[in-house]
């Protein structure tokens, strides 16, 4: 009788143990959800309908901006007045940027970045984001692209060569 008590509350013990790792392992998530309404602060888009391209930078205070690329987030780094008065790089608290083959947000500073590939995205040319370097190199590969980036090797020099395509062409989605 004792060994079926001692056994049901080992794995009542167990139990416990996965579900609050489970809990745990979503802390490093955003606590934001996109809207229909919200827009990119660098070129305007709705990025609602682009769920594969979504960036995301979220402030010390809370505030929250979404991207249609990873290339607008950066350009909203890099000169981060421009696009938010009153506001500074330097109080940037988390940026996400959304795995490509996954289709969900990582942290942007862990990320591997595919540059120059035959991919598009909603605003041409774009730096795409991968959780692991086997996997963007195996995209590399795949779409022909020129190189493997991380996020503190991206510069404006790099963003501005990607261009500023203003309209869609075939992005996809």
């Amino acid at each position: 009788m004792q060994t079926k008590i001692h056994f049901r509350l080992t794995l009542w013990a167990i139990f416990l143990i996965l579900l609050l790792g489970m809990n745990v392992s979503h802390a490093n998530e955003p606590s934001v959800t996109i809207k229909e309404t919200d827009r990119c602060p660098v070129c305007g888009m709705f990025v609602y309908k682009y769920p594969k391209w979504i960036a995301l930078i979220v402030f010390q205070d809370g505030a929250h901006y979404f991207y249609d690329g990873v290339k607008d987030m950066f350009k909203h780094i890099f000169d981060t007045a421009k696009y938010t008065p009153g506001r500074s790089a330097e109080t940037i608290k988390e940026i996400y940027v959304t795995d490509y083959y996954d289709v969900e947000l990582i942290d942007a500073k862990s990320a591997f970045y595919v540059i120059g590939s035959d991919v598009l995205g909603p605003m041409g040319h774009e730096l795409l984001p991968f959780k692991d370097q086997e996997s963007a190199q195996e995209f590399l590969e795949d779409h022909a692209g020129k190189s493997i980036l991380r996020f503190q090797e991206v510069t404006p020099v790099i963003i501005e060569s990607l261009g500023a395509a203003q309209s869609m062409r075939h992005p996809e989605k």
